[in-house]
């Protein structure tokens, strides 16, 4: 049985169409999963950080007429929500699976995270090829640090410090087919790493 790795049934959550029957399938087929990597992670970044995560669960209850286009677990320091805290994230869209840190623009840690990054450039670059930089979580978009210079880097950080809707994640994406996704053992070790990459942003 599938616990962790999200598999072709859990993309296909996201064509379902209508908020309630898309619901239905998100609960009954990936919300599960996301219970058990927030279980597992929370315990793991605890144990990484000496700091206590909690793991939260998207339960997309805002929603009154459009069904979700992406669903996730977020790892942060309190219990009650992530938000306003720089955190982890693990979830997908209809095309590929996330795993992320960083902060969204509701946090009121932006600027000194902006800070704290801005001093860490060379940490940013020295990640792996497959390392992901994006300014908006609600959106599918992203790039690849290798592919862009301190300079956009940098760009990206003044847009987190100076635009109130500004946001700036780092992380990993996997496609359906991708080794990663192949099995639980795969998907928790790929995870495992990314999280161990990017806790330097972090602390």
């Amino acid at each position: 049985m599938v616990k962790y790795h999200f598999t072709n049934k859990d993309f296909k959550v996201f064509t379902v169409d209508g908020l309630e029957p898309r619901m239905n399938a998100l609960i009954e087929t990936t919300r599960p999963k996301l219970e058990a990597l927030g279980e597992h992670f929370s315990a793991y970044l605890t144990e990484q950080t000496d700091e206590t995560f909690y793991a939260h669960v998207a339960k997309h209850l805002r929603r009154k007429t459009n069904p979700p286009n992406d669903t996730w677990v977020a790892f942060a320091t309190n219990k009650r929500g992530y938000k306003m805290l720089p955190h982890f994230q693990i979830g997908l869209f209809d095309d590929h699976a996330f795993v992320l840190f960083g902060v969204i623009y509701e946090s009121p840690e932006k600027e000194r995270m902006a800070k704290k990054w801005r001093n860490q450039l060379t940490e940013i670059k020295y990640l792996d090829d497959n390392f992901i930089i994006k300014g908006d979580h609600m959106k599918k978009t992203f790039e690849y640090i290798k592919d862009i210079d301190n300079e956009k880097i940098e760009q990206y950080i003044n847009r987190l410090e100076t635009v109130k809707k500004g946001e700036l994640m780092f992380g990993k994406v996997f496609y359906p087919g991708d080794e990663a996704l192949k099995s639980d053992k795969k998907f928790l070790t790929a995870i495992e790493s990314t999280f161990f990459a990017l806790l330097p942003l972090y602390q």
